[in-house]
């Protein structure tokens, strides 16, 4: 059974070294987190599968690594700078600030009604209608809020709230040694605007025809109001983003297309297609950039279905946004007249011969919600026959941060613990991954600890492996017992054949 509470992946994090609360020996920094010595190898396998399932696996894919640090002017045409805002409201009482929506997300339905009611709505209004509403008419927001008595989660008292306003999230900062208004730029808030910016120059350099993508992997940066969740809702987090460039026409066939590759590969690395929903987004809550978007809703313990990637069909309003000569190309997209590109970011059609702008689909994918789903499904708790519990991380072995453990049964036998630090490096050469000599602890808890973290196999060097078995036979010789994670089950395997059986069973 997967994790139930998120408390109990908290708890697994932060002992087995996963995940660590940022700057936490100064009393932590809020929506920041520092991954572990495991949490570190568990991300990275997770990007190299997604970058070997839509890089190295597909014929009509680029890679692209972009710059953090993004030109002011990318997220003016972009849109972000007008539109990249949350609802935020403060409470005078407790002095504590919220997003709106999260917010009333946490007030009981009946105060949310008389909320809906105190702005001229029905009171099943929709939430989003409500904040819509609220954001419209702050004063009157204000009121409303305190007269239907809205809880602030902090004191359980009814807070005292002030009128509403938008709040940009993007990280602001000086670029040189003057700050003034012309020597700003912005932390990237998505990896998007990278790709879209260096379109030209990747077609220039490939010479890809449609539908081709652009695939990357990397840091963004938003100034959440109210991170929480652990690494569900942070400041700083990845992304796996392609843009996937289409001929107009072909967009909705392409945008299903991805949806489909998405869900399996989803599948792929352990989450199963029942504990994901998908969700249509309606018209009236689509980003400004969307034509349609298809939300995949993980089933997080305790948080429940919440976004863990987003399948976007964004029009020609991205291309159309950074390109010169706008209205020459028939930009279908309701963009910002650009008055300071330098590039026309178009494709000659090879049939008609005429310059288009291209439509792009994009799969977005957060890395920490991926680690933090995987983890929630792998999580298992067992009773075993002797009584006794244990937890083990089903991982798919691909994924596991520790791929196999070495262990000499004695760690004062020079002859056993040389023969398997000798075995561990042969092993690692081979390059399955992080391949782990330990020796603390007896056996049977040093089983216990990788049945925890995930680790797929156990190796175990004893007297049998080094010729000296207690009835004074040698047929054992060079064989080593490995123990299975998921079935606990024990076989001898002689050296020799640890390669081939290891990397039969690790593949998946």
């Amino acid at each position: 059974m997967p994790a139930e509470t998120m408390d109990e992946l908290v708890s697994l994090c932060k002992r087995r070294g996963f995940i660590f609360q940022g700057s936490e020996i100064y009393g932590g920094l809020q929506g920041t987190y520092d991954y572990g010595p495991l949490g570190v190898e568990l991300k990275n396998n997770l990007k190299a599968a997604w970058w070997k399932a839509n890089v190295y696996e597909r014929d009509d894919m680029e890679g692209l690594d972009a710059s953090i640090l993004t030109h002011r002017l990318v997220l003016h045409y972009s849109g972000h700078e007008a539109t990249f805002a949350d609802p935020l409201i403060d409470n005078r009482i407790s002095k504590k600030r919220y997003r709106l929506d999260h917010l009333l997300k946490e007030q009981k339905p009946g105060v949310v009604e008389a909320v809906a009611v105190g702005m001229g709505l029905e009171p099943h209004a929709d939430l989003t209608a409500v904040v819509a509403a609220l954001m419209a008419d702050p004063e009157r927001a204000a009121q409303a809020m305190r007269a239907a008595r809205v809880i602030d989660p902090a004191d359980g008292a009814p807070g005292d709230w002030t009128p509403p306003r938008p709040f940009n999230m993007m990280f602001k900062t000086t670029i040189g040694p003057v700050a003034d208004e012309d020597s700003y730029g912005y932390l990237r808030p998505e990896t998007a605007q990278g790709i879209f910016i260096n379109f030209k120059n990747v077609l220039d350099s490939t010479a890809r025809r449609l539908p081709f993508g652009i695939a990357q992997i990397g840091k963004a940066f938003r100034n959440e109001i109210t991170p929480r969740n652990f690494i569900f809702r942070v400041r700083e987090f990845e992304q796996m983003e392609i843009e996937y460039f289409v001929k107009p026409g072909t967009d909705e066939h392409w945008h299903q297309h991805w949806l489909e590759a998405r869900l399996r590969w989803w599948e792929a690395q352990g989450i199963p297609r029942a504990q994901i929903r998908v969700l249509d987004v309606p018209k009236e809550d689509l980003a400004h950039y969307s034509k349609r978007t298809f939300d995949l809703m993980y089933n997080f313990p305790t948080l429940g279905f919440e976004e863990i990637e987003g399948i976007a069909n964004r029009s020609d309003y991205d291309l159309g946004s950074h390109t010169k000569g706008q209205r020459e190309l028939g930009i279908q997209a309701r963009v910002m007249e650009n008055t300071d590109s330098t590039a026309r970011l178009a494709i000659q059609d090879p049939e008609t011969g005429k310059w288009m702008v291209p439509f792009v689909i994009e799969p977005s994918a957060g890395v920490d919600r991926g680690v933090l789903a995987v983890l929630a499904e792998a999580y298992t708790r067992e009773e075993l026959e002797s009584g006794e519990e244990r937890i083990v991380l089903k991982l798919k072995p691909h994924l596991a941060p520790i791929k196999v453990a070495v262990i000499p049964l004695a760690k004062n036998k020079e002859e056993i613990t040389s023969y398997a630090r000798g075995l561990k490096a042969e092993l690692q050469a081979l390059g399955p991954g992080r391949v782990l000599y330990e020796d603390t602890g007896n056996i049977g808890k040093a089983y216990r600890r990788h049945d925890e973290v995930g680790t797929p196999f156990c190796i175990t060097v004893d007297y049998d492996t080094i010729g000296k078995s207690q009835d004074g036979g040698t047929a054992l010789k060079d064989t080593v017992t490995v123990r299975d994670r998921d079935t606990m089950q024990q076989e001898r395997v002689h050296v020799k054949e640890l390669p081939r059986y290891l990397q039969e069973r690790l593949a998946n």
